[in-house]
């Protein structure tokens, strides 16, 4: 009978067991994937997938370059000029503020005392014209934002989420971003949350710095538990403006201006008189404390109603912070952002710069894994190219309350409207709600006690006689 001839030993390998450290001075898979590629030296996410920042430094060039040449008219942007408010506004604050005082007697002056650093800043390259070394800080300070947010991401367990989030969302808004000094005033408050976890201190002193560049950046306490922060914060502010009232007449006049403002043609108010001009409502459109506001009958109603809004969005907000027991890395971030999309949503005003503040702090949520703002951040994305649409692009058709401007205003402002409601239920449910892991078991008990009391109820003979 044939018998087959033996296998060499090694046509047929065993199974071993996977270690980490088989060899001397191999660190195994998992550790190259948390750490770095070692051939390569590039950081690897926990998948296994480069996340080499070649691509991001590329397309945060090429988009920065593309705006630089739109605000310094190498190509002309469509709609109206962006830029004159730079070359027009902000030096004629510049020219004030060089005597010494702050310009009480202009109404469009709006803005807490330590904005008049922001404006006073391009004296620091005299060698450039006034708006050209505003846009060149002003690109400086995107740049300030990508390199914090690049550093965030490549560190072990975190996200480039948030940096691409920043390269993509900035340059759709258009050249308007380089034309304001709100992505200087988002650079802080980006530095801000992303020290809040290791450096409280320093927090709460950008934080400080923040609310006298421009008051929102207040609100990214809203999550701050540590009373280091909050004191650091408080000091800052007060040391600021205190220096700012000794030291320059008219700090706080701006106090005065923002409450005379009516609804601006761009807010949620406004759709309101957007549908009523259709209607026959006799009201006008026009510049007005620094905006292009509606003025008219019912125009007080709406915007006290609005700030009625805006106080259920501040009530909601505090009672979540009395509610919430489960705070982790990235609540902090969560709740400013939600924060920041509760008062901008509601506010009578809603500038184009305003979405940069989004931008940036969603940018910041989603450098956290574990962030729950995904779906709320890409409705901001998709919101700031509908922005650029609604100004500059088609502004003539937004002041007209035409088909299209009207369209194009109900788009943008109801993305934001749902993304906020999602973004709040998305925080209440992760800090609030009974987490999902701890319910589960607990109904898998009450099923078993309820099955074996079933059982026992069925057979009495077996729980007599033992």
């Amino acid at each position: 009978m044939p018998t087959s001839a033996p296998r060499p030993p090694h046509s047929r390998a065993r199974p071993r067991l996977w270690q980490p450290h088989s060899r001397p001075g191999h660190h195994g898979h998992l550790k190259d994937s948390e750490h770095g590629n070692a051939r390569t030296g590039a950081p690897v996410d926990i998948a296994g997938t480069r996340r080499s920042p070649a691509g991001l430094l590329a397309t945060w060039g090429l988009t920065r370059l593309l705006l630089l040449l739109f605000v310094l008219k190498v190509y002309v942007f469509p709609g109206p000029d962006v830029t004159s408010d730079v070359s027009v506004i902000y030096q004629g604050w510049y020219d004030v503020l060089r005597t010494g005082t702050f310009p009480q007697d202009d109404v469009t002056w709006q803005y807490p005392p330590a904005a008049a650093l922001a404006i006073l800043s391009p004296a620091l390259l005299p060698f450039l014209s006034y708006a050209t070394a505003f846009f060149v800080l002003a690109f400086l300070a995107d740049l300030v934002v990508f390199s914090l947010l690049l550093y965030a991401g490549l560190r072990p367990g975190r996200s480039l989420r948030g940096v691409w989030m920043w390269v993509v969302g900035v340059p759709l808004l258009g050249p308007t971003v380089y034309a304001r000094y709100d992505v200087m005033v988002t650079a802080v408050a980006v530095a801000a949350l992303l020290a809040g976890a290791r450096h409280p201190r320093v927090m709460g002193a950008l934080v400080g710095f923040g609310a006298m560049l421009k008051v929102w950046p207040v609100l990214l306490l809203v999550a701050a538990r540590k009373r280091a922060t909050w004191m650091s914060a408080a000091a800052t502010a007060a040391g600021l403006a205190a220096l700012f009232a000794v030291a320059m007449p008219g700090a706080f006049a701006f106090l005065t201006f923002q409450a005379d403002r009516g609804t601006e043609v761009e807010s949620l108010g406004s759709l309101v008189f957007h549908v009523a001009r259709r209607y026959g409502w006799d009201g006008q459109v026009l510049l007005n404390y620094g905006s292009v506001e509606f003025l008219g009958p019912w125009v007080n109603v709406v915007s006290t109603a609005a700030l009625a809004l805006t106080g259920v969005a501040f009530a909601w907000l505090l009672l979540w912070r009395l509610v919430a027991t489960r705070f982790e890395a990235h609540t902090l971030a969560d709740a400013a952002f939600v924060a920041i999309l509760l008062f901008t949503t509601t506010s009578r005003v809603i500038s184009p710069q305003y979405m940069v503040w989004l931008i940036g702090l969603a940018a910041v949520c989603l450098c956290f894994r574990a962030s729950r703002m995904t779906v709320p951040a890409l409705l901001v994305l998709v919101a700031s190219f509908v922005t650029v649409l609604e100004f500059p692009v088609y502004f003539a058709n937004v002041v007209a309350s035409d088909g299209l401007g009207v369209t194009l205003l109900f788009l943008r402002n109801g993305l934001l409207v749902a993304a906020t409601v999602l973004a709040a239920v998305e925080l209440w449910r992760a800090t609030v709600s009974a987490p999902v892991e701890a319910a589960e078991p607990a109904q898998a008990a009450q099923a078993a006690e309820a099955s074996e009391s079933s059982e026992s109820s069925e057979s009495p003979e077996t729980s007599v006689s033992s």
